[in-house]
């Protein structure tokens, strides 16, 4: 069986998507890179906006009316909260709910073995690694799903319930076992990451798992992916005096407003962040922090958006994931009184995505000159200079270097020669270091 597989949204929706990967090469599947040649479709929907749940259903029908034999399995978020309105897209096929997920390589294949023990798995591992999904050099690993808290907002809890956490020794034998196959990078995901472990009645979860992963594993570089500004145990950011765990961090805001915050039941404010900001910077030198921000939230007035601008700008972000805010289906804000209209979250939109270029830019301005390390992902063409290849730096900038023909997977140190608000333009020092 050929199956084609695609994520939309976040990357524990990633996550899931590779480990389904893993489980149909073990099963003799194969996975291939273009949906008209797929005997199935498999796409991890998302629900956290309008436009995420419109993707999905655009994607369904183009790969539907090229390929109309093929079966399209959807499951994910939107699936989750919508299943019969997704159901009725032109194409859709089997509805797997979040609930279900787990299960789904099986549905499809009933002899096909989910739960093969990891020493069994290095072959498959390796072959995924050598394939186009592996093609990233970042592996992302799903360590925690759901949450516990209420964000009025937020469907996602809507869609994939209450927290919980996978057990810390299967998480540290996961990533040794693709630090083995090649990987030189592990990224922890989940919902909530900084809840992992509190199901378990672990308090200091996160940070024990951090600790365990960089004792007990070889990985060379361990990132972590979205983190929530609370719930993060005292001395958290000390773990960052190894330098395999990367100074990158993102922390979603949402707002800078305190009257939004408490609105959008945000535990944290501004002090809070603040006071959380500084900490992170006072032991990671050079971090990259980036957030998430909604604009429009309902009753949000020009002046508590001037907070948010102005907040924004003191933190001084190195770069803004901005979205317009979006009433979601089972959310407390979709009943919300005062919901601004569409060209109003429009303009706002774009004077906060004006103000996180400016800092992306300024933030990325700041290492011209300097020789970073950059693990290269992927050929992007080639110019005059030869092949141009795009990696990221320890930090997570974006670089765009000449470079040889071999270098996927490689790290070099990396001399930045040139800024933009997106990425960063460098040459390669030799020599190579991985």
């Amino acid at each position: 069986m050929k199956v084609f597989l695609n994520s939309i949204g976040c990357r524990l929706n990633q996550s899931e998507i590779e480990t389904m990967a893993r489980q149909l090469l073990a099963a003799g599947h194969e996975i291939v890179t273009e949906a008209n040649e797929a005997d199935k479709v498999i796409i991890n929907t998302c629900a956290v906006t309008a436009e995420a749940a419109r993707d999905a259903r655009n994607q369904t029908r183009r790969i539907h009316r090229s390929n109309p034999d093929t079966e399209i399995v959807l499951t994910g978020c939107y699936a989750t909260i919508a299943p019969d309105e997704l159901a009725q897209v032109e194409g859709a096929g089997r509805v797997v709910v979040n609930q279900q997920k787990a299960e789904l390589v099986q549905m499809l294949d009933p002899k096909a073995r989910i739960d093969l023990p990891l020493f069994e798995q290095e072959p498959v591992l390796r072959e995924f690694f050598a394939g186009s999904l592996g093609a990233n050099t970042r592996a992302f690993i799903k360590v925690q799903d759901g949450c516990d808290n209420k964000c009025t907002f937020c469907v996602t809890t809507v869609a994939r319930g209450a927290g919980q956490s996978r057990h810390l020794g299967d998480v540290v034998a996961e990533i040794q076992a693709l630090a083995a196959a090649g990987y030189q990078e592990a990224v922890l995901t989940g919902v909530h990451l900084g809840s992992y472990g509190h199901d378990f009645g672990n308090a200091a979860g996160l940070r024990d798992l951090v600790q365990a992963i960089l004792q007990h594993t070889d990985i060379p570089r361990l990132r972590l992916s979205s983190l929530e500004p609370w719930d993060l145990a005292p001395g958290f950011f000390t773990l960052w005096q190894n330098p395999r765990l990367l100074p990158h961090l993102h922390m979603p805001l949402q707002s800078g407003s305190d009257k939004i915050l408490k609105r959008m039941a945000r535990r944290t404010s501004r002090a809070s962040f603040r006071e959380l900001t500084e900490a992170a910077r006072s032991h990671i030198p050079d971090l990259n922090l980036s957030t998430d921000l909604i604009v429009g939230f309902p009753g949000e007035t020009e002046a508590d958006f001037a907070d948010s601008l102005e907040f924004v700008e003191a933190i001084n972000f190195s770069r803004l994931h901005v979205f317009s805010y979006s009433p979601r289906p089972g959310t407390a804000a979709s009943q919300f009184p005062h919901q601004l209209n569409g060209k109003l979250k429009k303009e706002r939109t774009r004077r906060m995505i004006e103000l996180g270029q400016r800092l992306s830019h300024a933030f990325h301005q700041r290492f011209v000159g300097q020789t970073l390390n950059v693990l290269w992902e992927s050929n992007v063409g080639a110019d005059n200079g030869g092949l141009r290849w795009v990696g990221y730096t320890d930090n997570y900038m974006r670089v765009q270097a000449n470079g040889p023909a071999d270098l996927h997977n490689r790290i070099t140190s990396t001399k930045i020669v040139e800024a933009a608000p997106d990425s960063v333009a460098g040459f390669i020092c030799e020599p190579i270091l991985a």
